[in-house]
């Protein structure tokens, strides 16, 4: 599959946007916002999917807990869809940049017709250098809030098809981490980091885990199997801290952030200490 070099999908979950009592981040906004909008005027194009939506809703509407019935979870995801837009476009709007709304489904990437008019859409607006924020439309695809094996997984799953779908050279996904841990640093201390990835196994998604921050749904196995998806179709995938935006910079120059998963046809230059690399086979 040929790749767009200078074409990057940047993830961004819901724990980077609100904080630890579960209200927006606008310090957060605004980072993403002018990291996003100065690589672009580097000349990279940049598509944004965000996360979000019902966690900011629930705050919206003053809800004590996250929802947990069907209609409210909707309500919540419409009314925070619109304060998470209305955030972008205001901080998006202190850098210059226009910013435009897609909301997926499932089915979207699945009937061929609706796929092709994605991609002309896509390419229809990163031509004009408008930024795409995407989300998955959870008013209306009931199906992936209640699955327990969602297929887009806190929109980690979606990053990757949209990466796919835009043929992007790059995924970063901002998480609540570091990268990807040889243990869960949150229960063992002296867990390390793993800078470098060559291949992902069923024995790494084991162990990955479930889900992640308690605002949000995605943990590290839905990461990974994003990533997974991502680099079987070239695609350099990168998990790093959504609190440090600015690591994109070291991204797009080649260093070493997060962890590296390497595009499984498609090799870049990588300024990674060869004695950290761990290689992993899928044998």
């Amino acid at each position: 599959m040929s790749l767009y070099q200078n074409r990057i999908v940047v993830k961004v979950g819901t724990s980077t946007l609100t904080n630890d009592i579960g209200k927006s981040d606008l310090r957060s906004f605004d980072r993403i916002a002018c990291v996003l909008a100065d690589i672009q005027n580097m000349g990279y194009e940049v598509i944004l999917v965000s996360s979000g939506a019902i966690a900011v809703g629930t705050n919206k509407l003053q809800m004590k807990t996250r929802p947990t019935s069907m209609r409210l979870k909707q309500a919540a995801a419409a009314v925070g869809q619109c304060s998470i837009m209305h955030l972008y476009d205001k901080f998006f709007n202190d850098y210059d940049k226009a910013i435009a709304q897609i909301l997926l489904n499932a089915e979207d990437m699945e009937i061929e017709e609706k796929k092709d008019n994605l991609i002309n859409t896509f390419d229809a607006l990163l031509e004009m250098g408008i930024i795409p924020i995407v989300n998955e439309n959870d008013s209306v695809s009931y199906t992936e809030i209640e699955s327990e094996d969602r297929l887009f997984g806190d929109n980690d799953m979606l990053s990757a098809v949209v990466a796919v779908l835009c043929r992007a050279q790059k995924l970063v996904i901002l998480s609540d981490i570091d990268g990807f841990y040889d243990n869960d640093p949150r229960l063992y201390p002296n867990a390390k980091r793993i800078e470098y990835i060559n291949a992902i196994d069923e024995e790494m998604l084991s162990l990955a885990g479930g889900a992640g921050s308690r605002r949000g749904t995605g943990g590290m196995k839905t990461k990974l199997q994003a990533a997974k998806l991502a680099t079987t179709q070239g695609i350099d995938t990168i998990i790093t801290n959504g609190k440090n935006p600015s690591a994109l910079y070291e991204i797009i120059n080649g260093d070493s952030v997060g962890t590296l998963f390497s595009g499984k046809y498609h090799h870049t230059e990588s300024k990674v200490n060869p004695s950290k690399i761990v290689k992993i086979s899928t044998s």
